[in-house]
C-alpha cells in the first residue's frame, strides 16, 4: 500500500501510496513500521524502527441507497393530524456531513395529505400526516419518496447521481367513528309566546363509517338545565317544553347528542342556537325611584325648576329656586352647585357670562322630569306616553306635560304650598308604550313639600310637629304633683308591709285534707329488730294480737282492744280468702283506733299469704321458733341428698370432716 525511499544525502523519509484508489469504507486506518538504518545499510551498522499511523479522511463518494424498492405501513383513520405515520431511511457508507440528505415526496396520491422530512440526528425520513384521514372517503395511498446527499464533491459525480427513490404505500384501517352533525352550528329562532311543544327546528346526524348505524338524538341537560326544550329521540326535532321569557334568558345555547344504536359509546356532538323572539308582554315603568322635592315657602314669581347646564363632556339637570324678575339667582345657584356652561346656543339665555337653557323650553314651574323603561325591545325602538291618571287628572294642584322624547315634566299650578295643611302628594302617572298590544302601568310620584332657604335648597321636609296647646304651665304642675304623691303612697304601703311580714295578698286558708306527709326516715333493715318486729309483720300464723296496729311500731300503745274470739288460722283458709281477711282486719284496726290521725291515711302491709306446706324456710321465722331442727329425714331421699344429710344430720360418730 505505501512506499518509502529514501533520499539521500537527507536523512529523512517520505510516505507514499503505492497503489491508487483507496476506499475508507473498506479500511480506514493503517499502522506502518518504519526501520532506519546507517551505514548505508551495510553489515555491521545499527538501525531503529518506529510505527506510524496512517488514518483515511472520508469524502462523498457514495451515494444513498435504499435498502427496500417498497415500503407499506398501515395506519388508524382516526389518527390525528401531525403524528408520525412512518419512518424511512437511506442507506449511506460515508460519515459526517457527507451522509447528509434530504428526503422528498415526487409524485403520489397523498402528496397533500402526508409530509416527510429529515431527521438531521438520525438522517431518517419521518412521513407525518398533513389532514384528517378517512377510510370511507380513501383507505390508501401511494407516495414516491427521493432521498439526495446534501453535499455533493463534483470530482465524484462520475461515479453516478447521488440520490435514490423508493415507494411507500400506506393503507388506511377503518375505526368506528361518532356520528357527525350535517351541520356543526344550527341557529333557529322561536317567538316568546310559543306555546307548550312547539317545533322550533330539527338537526340531523349520520353515521360516517360504512355500517350506517341509526342516530338517536338526546339534549346535553347541562346545557338545558331549566328543561325548556325536548328534542324527538328518532327524528331530531326540537319542540318548546316550557313557556320561554325573553327577558330572563333570550338565547339559549344547547348541546345536542348524536349517539349510534348499535354501539351507544359513540357520541357525537352539534351546537343548536335559539334566539327567542321578543313579544310585548311587559309593562313600561318608572326608570328610577324619583324623589320629587317642592319648596312652601317659595315667594310671588319663585319656583322650584329643574334647569339642565351643559358642558363638553356630559349633560347635568339640577333643580334651582330662581326669582324670574331676578335672572343673577340662577347664577348664584349654579355657583353653588359648581355646575358651569362654557357652550353657547341661540335658545340660551346669558347670566353672569354663563349660558342657561331651560330644558322645558320656556321658564315654566317644573318641579320634575321622569322617564320610563320597558324590558321589552321593539324592533322600531320604545315610544312611551305620559298622562295623570284618571282619578286626579283635573286636580288643581300639578299638572303633567309629555315632552314627546320619552320623558315628561311635572308641573304646578299654583304656588303657597303648606306642609301643615298636606305634606306629601301622590300622583299616580300612567304610562303606555306603543307595543302591539299596547300595555300600560300606573306609577305613584311622590312629592314631598319641604322647607327651603333663600337659594332653594331643602331644609326641612315632610309633616310639621304640632304643639300641645289647651294646658296652662300650672295645670301640667299640678297633674306632676298628684303623680309624685300616688308613688309616694304605694312605697308607704309597700314598706309596712314588709315590716309586719305579711304578704301583699292574702292568700286561703290552706287544706290540710287529704295530705300525704313524706318523711326519710331509713330503718336498719333484718338486723334492726328494735324499731319493728320482723316476726311479727312476716309470720301471721305465729302473733295475730288485733289491739296491736300494724302500721306503728310496736312500743305505741292503744286504747282499745278487741274481744278475744277463737279466729282459724290462715293456713286453714283458701288463697282468695286469706288476703280478704288479712285486709279486713286492718281496716277494722284502723277505723275504731282513736290514734289514728283524723284524715284518710295510707297503711302500706308486707303480707305473703299463707304459705307453702313446707312451713316457711325464711330466716325472719326461725327467730321465735327453736333453731335445732331434725334434719335425719335426708338421709332417706336417696344419694343426690347424702351430702345435705351428711352436713346436716345428727348420725352418731360421723362427720364429714372425719
Amino acid at each position: 500500500m505505501f512506499d518509502f525511499p529514501p533520499i539521500l544525502p537527507l536523512s529523512s523519509g517520505v510516505i507514499r501510496t503505492a497503489l491508487p484508489n483507496m476506499d475508507r469504507e473498506t479500511r480506514d486506518q493503517y499502522v506502518l513500521v518504519i526501520q532506519a538504518k546507517d551505514m548505508v545499510g551495510q553489515m555491521g551498522g545499527l538501525s531503529g524502527t518506529t510505527s506510524v499511523t496512517v488514518t483515511l479522511t472520508d469524502v462523498n463518494d457514495n451515494p444513498p441507497r435504499f435498502t427496500h424498492k417498497n415500503y407499506q405501513y398501515t395506519v388508524l383513520e382516526s389518527l390525528p393530524v401531525q403524528s408520525v405515520v412512518a419512518r424511512i431511511k437511506a442507506a449511506d457508507a460515508d460519515i459526517g456531513s457527507n451522509a447528509e440528505m434530504d428526503y422528498r415526496i415526487m409524485d403520489g396520491d397523498g402528496s397533500g395529505i402526508f409530509n416527510i422530512t429529515t431527521d438531521e440526528d438520525t438522517q431518517d425520513g419521518i412521513i407525518s400526516l398533513l389532514k384528517p384521514l378517512d377510510f370511507e372517503t380513501k383507505s390508501s395511498f401511494s407516495l414516491r419518496i427521493e432521498a439526495t446527499n446534501r453535499n455533493i464533491d463534483s470530482n465524484f459525480l462520475s461515479l453516478g447521481p447521488f440520490s435514490d427513490t423508493t415507494s411507500v404505500k400506506v393503507t388506511v384501517e377503518d375505526v368506528n367513528e361518532p356520528p357527525v352533525f350535517s351541520t356543526p352550528l344550527s341557529k333557529m329562532v322561536v317567538s316568546e309566546d310559543a306555546k307548550v311543544g312547539t317545533s322550533i327546528g330539527r338537526v340531523s346526524a349520520h353515521d360516517p363509517d360504512n355500517s350506517n348505524s341509526g342516530i338517536r338524538y338526546s339534549i346535553d341537560r347541562n346545557t338545558d338545565l331549566e328543561r325548556f326544550f325536548n328534542v324527538d329521540a328518532l327524528s331530531g326535532v326540537i319542540s318548546t317544553a316550557k313557556p320561554l321569557d325573553r327577558e330572563a334568558n333570550s338565547v339559549h345555547n344547547l348541546t345536542i347528542f348524536g349517539i349510534e344504536s348499535q354501539d351507544p359509546t359513540q357520541i357525537g356532538k352539534g351546537i343548536t342556537l335559539i334566539t327567542v323572539l321578543d313579544i310585548n308582554d311587559n309593562a313600561p315603568v318608572f326608570a328610577i325611584d324619583y324623589e320629587t322635592l317642592l319648596c312652601e315657602n317659595a315667594m310671588p314669581g319663585q319656583h322650584l325648576i329643574n334647569y339642565g347646564t351643559e358642558d363638553y363632556d356630559n349633560t347635568e339637570t339640577k333643580s334651582f329656586a330662581y326669582n324670574q324678575t331676578n335672572p343673577q339667582d340662577i347664577a348664584t345657584a349654579i355657583a353653588h352647585d359648581s355646575i358651569i356652561s362654557r357652550k353657547s346656543h341661540r335658545s340660551e339665555q346669558l347670566v353672569g357670562g354663563y349660558s342657561l337653557h331651560p330644558l322645558a323650553g320656556s321658564v315654566f314651574p317644573v318641579i320634575q322630569t321622569i322617564s320610563a323603561v320597558d324590558k321589552d325591545e321593539p324592533v322600531s325602538g320604545h315610544r312611551f306616553y305620559f298622562a295623570l291618571a284618571a282619578p286626579v287628572a283635573g286636580n288643581l294642584n300639578f299638572t303633567l306635560r309629555d315632552n314627546k322624547d320619552n320623558t315628561a315634566s311635572i308641573l304646578t299650578k299654583r304656588g303657597g304650598f303648606r306642609r301643615r295643611e298636606q305634606p306629601v302628594y301622590r300622583l299616580p302617572v300612567l304610562i303606555v308604550d306603543s307595543g302591539s298590544p299596547a300595555l300600560s302601568s300606573t306609577n305613584t310620584l311622590s312629592v314631598r313639600v319641604c322647607d327651603c332657604d333663600s337659594d332653594g335648597v331643602a331644609l326641612s321636609c315632610g309633616a310639621v310637629a304640632y304643639t300641645a296647646t289647651g294646658l296652662s304651665t300650672g295645670a301640667l304642675l299640678a297633674i306632676l304633683g298628684c303623680i309624685i304623691t300616688l308613688l309616694v303612697m304605694v312605697l308607704l304601703i309597700v314598706t309596712m308591709r314588709r315590716r309586719k311580714k305579711e304578704p301583699l295578698i292574702l292568700e286561703e286558708e290552706r287544706d290540710i285534707r287529704e295530705n300525704i306527709v313524706r318523711y326519710d326516715d331509713e330503718g336498719g333493715g333484718e338486723e334492726d329488730t328494735e324499731a319493728f318486729d320482723m316476726v311479727t309483720l312476716r309470720n301471721l300464723n305465729v302473733i295475730r294480737d288485733p289491739s296491736v296496729r300494724r302500721d306503728v311500731t310496736p312500743d305505741t300503745p292503744t286504747f282499745f282492744h278487741y274481744p278475744s274470739a277463737t279466729r282459724p288460722s290462715y293456713k286453714s283458709l283458701p288463697d282468695n280468702v286469706v288476703f280478704r281477711e288479712f285486709i279486713w282486719e286492718r281496716l277494722k284496726d284502723a277505723d275504731v283506733d282513736p290514734s289514728a290521725p283524723p284524715y284518710d291515711s295510707l297503711q302500706t302491709y308486707a303480707f305473703e299469704g299463707s304459705g307453702s306446706v313446707a312451713e316457711s324456710l325464711s330466716s325472719l321465722e326461725s327467730l321465735s321458733t327453736d333453731s335445732d331442727q331434725n334434719y335425719d329425714y335426708l338421709s332417706n331421699w336417696g344419694p343426690r341428698f347424702k351430702k345435705l344429710a351428711d352436713l346436716y344430720g345428727n348420725s352418731d360418730g360421723t362427720s364429714v370432716f372425719s
